[in-house]
């Protein structure tokens, strides 16, 4: 009985060491590319210096690497590793929060984290029920033919029970919240869930979900699906800097009617000329120039949300010296 227990306990060992081998597969990768070539030192390989010799990279898609092998497909799934679209829901909304708060004051600081975890699940829940409905067009796609549900990972099944979890977990956000806005995102998960089939018969499916993806106009022409891109084609530039200038137009507006103070125009103007220059230096032939063109918009939301809240914070001091006016002249 000794010897089987042995037996036994030995190949259940050598089970859990294939299984650690394999599962640190990727992270021995990550780790070599940190260390660079041979003999470039400890200094560099414990610093995880990449190419070009920068610093250690936090990045999203380390981070994913680096969770356990069967929560990365999900992980993925969610677009955990590209976190560019999770920036662009949440960083409008910090708008809004910095925008009501009282003069002098900072952005409430309870509501930047509810919404913030919102918007990392419900990113999440777009993107599953995006790859739910795109399955059979992903694989015939090589950009997209190793997103999880494409590649076999995960099953349907466990895709729909995944999203209920998203769900459940985003409901619980949506109830910390008033009553109107409960009634408002309830309304809005109809729009997340048929914005995908928006891609097969308009050029424009944004209109119907305020939230952009970058495409690839050679992909979507191979596979019969519709976009901005290719209703734009050589006229891109053109249409792009109607949009931003409509966007900035739009945003003096609101800092008029909130009686936003100079910071807040200070922050418009740069993220102006931050538009500009993306559209004068953009190669709409080249994927990787739209795609880093694209995740640049990231620095034009935080630049917006810093002017909203120094202007917010002016407004004090603005109010402060009317008030010292106002007593000198009564009491001259």
């Amino acid at each position: 009985m000794l010897g089987a227990g042995g037996a036994g306990l030995a190949r259940g060992l050598r089970a859990v060491r294939q299984a650690w081998l394999r599962g640190s597969r990727g992270r021995s990768v990550v780790l070599a590319r940190a260390a660079g070539p041979p003999g470039t030192g400890d200094s560099r390989r414990w610093a995880g210096l990449g190419p070009g010799g920068r610093g250690l990279s936090l990045s999203a898609a380390a981070v994913v690497e680096a969770a356990p092998r069967p929560v990365q497909p999900y992980l993925r799934l969610m677009r955990l590793d590209k976190p560019i679209g999770t920036w662009l829901l949440y960083l409008p909304c910090t708008w809004s929060i910095g925008l009501a708060a009282e003069p002098g004051c900072f952005p409430d600081w309870y509501m930047l984290s509810l919404f913030g975890t919102g918007a990392v699940l419900m990113r999440g829940a777009g993107c599953t029920i995006n790859d739910m409905w795109d399955r059979d067009y992903d694989k015939k796609v090589t950009r997209t033919a190793n997103r999880p549900i494409a590649a076999g990972d995960i099953s349907t099944f466990r895709s729909f029970v995944f999203l209920g979890g998203q769900l459940t977990l985003a409901l619980g956000v949506l109830l910390c919240l008033n009553y109107y806005s409960v009634a408002l995102g309830a309304a809005s998960l109809l729009l997340v869930i048929t914005y995908p089939l928006m891609k097969r018969v308009t050029y424009w499916p944004q209109l119907a979900l305020g939230e952009l993806e970058i495409t690839d106009k050679k992909d979507d022409a191979l596979i019969g699906l519709k976009s901005t891109a290719l209703w734009f084609r050589e006229d891109t530039k053109q249409w792009l800097s109607g949009f931003s200038v409509a966007m900035v137009g739009a945003l003096s507006l609101v800092g008029v009617s909130s009686e936003q103070t100079a910071p807040y125009y200070a922050a418009l103007a740069a993220v102006g000329a931050h538009l500009a220059r993306q559209i004068y230096t953009l190669d709409i032939h080249r994927p990787e120039d739209c795609w880093d063109k694209f995740t640049s918009n990231r620095t034009v939301g935080l630049i917006i949300f810093l002017g909203i809240v120094l202007g917010n914070l002016w407004k004090q001091k603005k109010t402060d010296e009317t008030k010292k006016k106002i007593d000198y002249v009564i009491e001259n």
